[in-house]
């Protein structure tokens, strides 16, 4: 590299750590946040996982309740789930693509979500995910008015991330951050089967 190039590199470095500094300076406010991944892309679950691992390494209280892959196998589960500090609810019936039968499925989401609301009322969960809760919202099985009371009236130290494809535009609206995973190219799509300890 030039000496030139190198000095362009290092102002350019330099201006960008002022930038940084900058908006951590400007970073007052201190409570809780809603984070919505989205999207079409692998990772929203993954993602969500690794934040609880983080909050559990700090010694917090984690909820997760999951609603469509609750039957399905989870490595980060099965690693996690001896924590004392992590309480992990899922929807045990699983999900009726075969049979359709819209009853069932709301019975089955009803009971789940009674577990996230009792969780999202509770100062020592730290962490909450409501993981493939878009579905939930986007299939009608819960009144989207109802969740965003939940979300509002939950202790304001508590984090919530909600996982899924299709997020409701209100819960865009209210969220803090979102991240949207974007597929270029998945391997589902290459007749690849999902593998065990990369996928689940």
């Amino acid at each position: 590299m030039s000496d030139e190039r190198q000095r362009r590199h290092k102002r350019a470095m330099e201006k960008l750590k002022q930038h940084v500094d900058a908006k951590v300076a400007a970073a007052s406010v201190e409570r809780g946040q809603l984070l919505v991944f989205t999207g079409n892309g692998k990772g929203k679950t993954t993602a969500a996982w690794g934040t609880v691992a983080r909050a559990l390494g700090y010694g917090y209280g984690v909820g997760v309740v999951q609603f469509i892959k609750g039957e399905w196998e989870c490595g980060e589960r099965q690693r996690l789930a001896d924590d004392p500090r992590l309480e992990v609810v899922v929807m045990a019936t699983g999900f009726t693509w075969e049979t359709q039968n819209r009853d069932t499925d709301r019975a089955a989401c009803e009971a789940t979500w009674a577990h996230a609301e009792r969780m999202m009322t509770d100062p020592d969960r730290y962490l909450v995910v409501l993981d493939e809760l878009t579905y939930m919202l986007k299939f009608g099985y819960l009144d989207v008015q109802r969740v965003m009371r939940a979300l509002a009236h939950r202790p304001p130290e508590q984090t919530v991330i909600i996982t899924g494809r299709n997020a409701h535009r209100e819960l865009l609206e209210m969220a803090d951050t979102i991240t949207e995973m974007q597929e270029t190219r998945h391997a589902f799509n290459q007749g690849l089967k999902a593998r065990r300890g990369i996928d689940y």
